[in-house]
């Protein structure tokens, strides 16, 4: 009676605990409310969730207008958008159904719908694993997709208002849609007598290819599960052929998913021209055509061969896909880059991804830290799906095996799929725990039974065989089958069996309890998140202070016939602010986190990097720049990026070379250590964050350095053999020296130690550094990165912002120096050394009512000479008698 009520009420139970763990999921994405929600709006998480919401407001000013082309972003070009609508009109409409129209409304509201399509992952996932094998795998499967961490976790959470979790969330609905269809249609039949009960089937299908086109019109990146049903179909129509079945099922499947993506891509639109597959093109058409196309061929291939010898098939496959291949790269070659050039791309690494961070290829360290036990349990999930196929295959299996293995594989390719693998892991763990419990489940009644002194009890459902009382053999001895009382009787319990059971739940339970601890540590830091504060006081200046550009904030603009207005202007910074400016100044960068406007001649990366001010002048006039936004970590931490981008070949050494160094005097153990050379110290980012465009003389000590050519320890690194402390002059006399007359192999230079901005010697260059003539200084942020110092302490800001001017020439030769205050209160004197016989200067003495002020005039320190310089002066470019 109690099973009855039981199965009576396990529906609710199901829903209930479906509902616990959805909630779970929002508790635990909604922690860094706590402290990211301000009287302004939302500190929002990363760099492009402010995108993200420039979009949303953009979209709730024009709804349902969506904007495919940016004119806030990458001046003087304006920037496409490249991925879809849905998850910016999603929370536009969920804003205008709120009446939120102000900033921080739209922000609050936009900044919950993250972790509430992390919340309807739990259903989804629990439907998926149930369809894969039973309820009690979706419980655990809805269990683990609720505490699973790292960027999943991370880009669900409140305030990381950016497609991603979007892109989870509607690839995985489109998973369950396809297997609902494998499952719906793997045993009819295409004969016309059988066309009644094609109406399911299509019906499923149908809702498959609208799943498909829900994910697709948030990303383009859906491709990749067009990409996924490719390898699925080849290795399933393989396996059918060996056993016999047909495929019907595979041909109008993909024929019905993938009609109806081709019939909403056509009525979508093609907002991109070309046929680009990172794009909204007419590629994606061709695509799917070719994937149907394919699908029809593989069916009439395995037709012909029906009846004839096994290995026929996949040899006829091999031999049809070479000639594929070579037809379309030599008739088609637009077509072959499409479909083969897209493919290695995508998988691909080029050496400046290793300055994106989630571009990077995945680690295995990487991979436990974000999955652990989950690694374990999905490989035995995997292995679990092979095992009860290896009779007869059940496509929905392959077709979830293949799934596991592209996004593992992309994964490996760019850790930012490990948002996407989330759903892999929790449903393969799921399928491994579930059959481990569904195999030992008896054994352990059983245990369960003999321990509390009664008879053991079966799980719900299920009628145990009376054992046979074993037979005797001719007179009285022992038949044969005696060998097999190893095995334990029926109402004893397998104790290995017993062991595997509390195994996987131990692991189990270990990888969603130390998920779960990861998140609430990972939410609870987030609460701290956001624009750090030194940048969003130095852009909300800008914003109020810096000269309105022209361009409409909130307008949509047609690519074809927008121009920009006459006083529009860019601001120049590294992508990573690009989104903020966007968002907070309302003012244009030449480049952004898109990484657009970086590479190039023109690029972000060869300005910042660029040691002579002539031709990072060039690039700002070609783009149209007029401020510079410069901050500490571009100039330490984050310098190797812009060195890559401009140079992939050489990097950042350059400018920070490394050298082998003995751990210890004496030591014959070497370990590798950077220094900065003079050509750091004359790029663009140093000479306007460290030195605020003066010029700077040497420190009084520079490093002498020593060194051979031949690595040790297996390296290419030359190895330091001596160093000195010297001044400057005196170590410049001694590298020339010593490389007058050194051992072949050998050569001497000057270096600083590197250290980040915990040391000071990012102030101390080697040689002199020449003035900036075209750069002031307009803004800096209160914080000094060296902490609170004393008076002869080294004082720098962590973000500057720099007006680019034309600026006056003086005539006259020396040196000519003028007084500055910041608007922080920090004072510097502006040198220039005369080039032949002019100074250009960018400061004025007059005219001027910004917040840095010079605080008298210019002043020749050879001949004591005064000048006035005004504004005007500055920005008409004069020459000043």
């Amino acid at each position: 009676m109690a099973q009855m009520d039981l199965k009576k009420y396990q529906p609710y139970i199901i829903i209930g605990v479906i509902v616990l763990f959805t909630l779970l999921t929002l508790w635990t994405r909604g922690i860094p409310s706590e402290g990211l929600v301000t009287a302004e709006g939302v500190n929002l998480l990363g760099n492009d969730p402010w995108y993200s919401l420039r979009q949303v407001e953009q979209t709730v000013a024009n709804f349902p207008n969506y904007a495919w082309f940016d004119a806030m972003t990458l001046y003087p070009n304006g920037d496409t958008i490249y991925w879809g609508p849905l998850f910016v009109q999603i929370i536009s409409a969920l804003c205008v159904l709120a009446g939120a129209t102000a900033r921080p409304e739209i922000m609050a509201v936009a900044s919950w719908v993250p972790p509430l399509m992390a919340a309807a992952m739990v259903p989804v996932v629990y439907l998926l694993a149930k369809k894969i094998a039973d309820w009690k795998t979706g419980l655990i499967a809805a269990g683990l997709i609720a505490v699973i961490g790292s960027n999943y976790a991370y880009r669900s959470l409140f305030g990381f208002v950016d497609h991603h979790i979007a892109e989870t969330l509607f690839s995985t609905i489109f998973v369950l849609a396809y297997v609902v269809a494998l499952l719906a249609t793997r045993d009819i039949s295409l004969s016309r007598k059988d066309l009644e009960t094609l109406k399911i089937p299509v019906i499923t299908a149908a809702l498959a290819g609208i799943a498909y086109l829900l994910g697709l019109f948030n990303m383009p990146t859906m491709i990749l599960f067009a990409l996924i049903v490719a390898a699925f179909t080849l290795v399933q129509f393989l396996l059918d052929f060996f056993q016999d079945r047909s495929s019907d099922y595979l041909v109008l499947v993909n024929a019905v998913v993938f009609g109806v993506a081709i019939i909403g891509m056509a009525a979508f639109g093609f907002p991109h021209p070309g046929i680009g597959l990172s794009l909204y093109s007419v590629g994606h058409v061709i695509v799917y055509a070719v994937l149907i196309a394919g699908t029809l061929a593989l069916y009439g291939l395995s037709a012909i061969l029906k009846g004839r010898p096994k290995y026929y098939y996949p040899a006829a496959l091999a031999a049809v896909a070479a000639l594929a291949v070579a037809v379309l790269f030599i008739a088609l070659p637009d077509i072959y880059n499409l479909l083969v050039s897209s493919l290695i791309s995508f998988f691909g690494e080029r050496p400046v991804t290793t300055t994106v961070q989630e571009a990077r290829a995945w680690s295995f360290a990487a991979a436990w830290a974000t999955f652990h036990w989950g690694l374990v349990l999905a490989a035995g999930g995997a292995a679990a799906l092979l095992w009860q196929n290896r009779e007869r295959v059940n496509p929905a299996h392959v077709f979830v095996l293949i799934w596991t293995g592209i996004i593992l594989a992309s994964t490996a390719a760019h850790v930012r799929y490990e948002y996407y693998l989330a759903a892999n892991i929790a449903l393969l763990a799921a399928v491994f725990a579930g059959a481990v419990i569904d195999t030992t489940w008896k054994d352990v009644a059983r245990l369960l039974g003999k321990g509390s002194g009664g008879k053991a009890s079966s799980s719900p459902g299920t009628v145990e065989k009376q054992e046979e009382p074993a037979r005797k053999g001719k007179k009285g001895g022992k038949g044969p089958e005696v060998r097999k009382a190893k095995v334990p009787p029926k109402d004893h319990p397998d104790y290995l069996k017993v062991g595997a059971f509390a195994a996987v739940v131990i692991v189990t339970l270990l990888f969603a309890g130390t998920s779960l601890q990861g998140n609430l540590a990972l939410a609870t830091s987030a609460k701290y998140g956001g624009i750090d504060s030194q940048w969003m006081e130095a852009l909300e200046w800008m914003g109020e202070n810096t000269p309105d550009p022209g361009v409409d904030y909130y307008a949509i603009y047609d690519r074809n016939t927008f121009t920009y207005p006459k006083e529009s202007y860019g601001v120049m910074s590294w992508w990573d602010y690009g989104h903020w400016i966007t968002f907070i100044s309302k003012r244009i960068p030449n480049n952004n986190p898109f990484q657009h406007g970086v590479a190039g001649p023109n690029g972000s990366s060869t300005y910042f990097v660029s040691t002579s001010e002539e031709a990072a002048n060039r690039i700002l006039d070609a783009i149209g720049t007029r401020y510079v936004v410069t901050d500490i970590q571009l100039d330490t931490g984050k310098f190797h990026a812009p060195a890559t981008w401009a140079d992939p070949d050489a990097g950042v050494e350059r400018f920070q070379p490394y050298f082998l160094v003995p751990v210890g005097a004496g030591s014959t153990n070497y370990q590798p250590m950077p220094f900065n050379s003079q050509e750091y110290y004359l790029t663009m980012i140093s000479r306007l964050h460290n030195f605020d465009g003066s010029m700077t003389d040497p420190s009084s000590q520079v490093l002498y350095v020593e060194y051979r050519e031949e690595g040790a320890a297996n390296t290419s690194l030359p190895v330091i053999t001596r160093t000195e402390q010297m001044n400057a002059t005196a170590g410049a006399a001694a590298v020339e020296a010593y490389n007058r007359n050194a051992p072949a192999g050998s050569g001497a230079t000057l270096l600083n130690m590197y250290y980040q901005y915990q040391g000071d010697s990012i102030l101390q260059p080697l040689e002199r550094v020449p003035a900036l003539q075209h750069y002031r200084l307009v803004h800096e942020t209160p914080q000094n990165v060296y902490g609170n110092v004393g008076e002869d302490g080294p004082d720098l800001k962590a973000v500057k912002v720099f007006e680019y001017v034309p600026g006056a020439t003086i005539r006259g030769e020396g040196i000519i120096e003028v007084p500055i205050v910041t608007n922080t209160g920090r004072e510097f004197t502006y040198q220039q050394e005369s080039v032949n016989g002019t100074f250009v200067v960018p400061y004025a003495t007059s005219g001027w009512s910004g917040e840095v002020q010079a605080t008298g005039p210019y002043r020749n320190a050879g001949t004591g000479q005064t000048f006035d310089v005004t504004e005007e002066d500055i920005l008409q470019g004069r020459t000043i008698n």
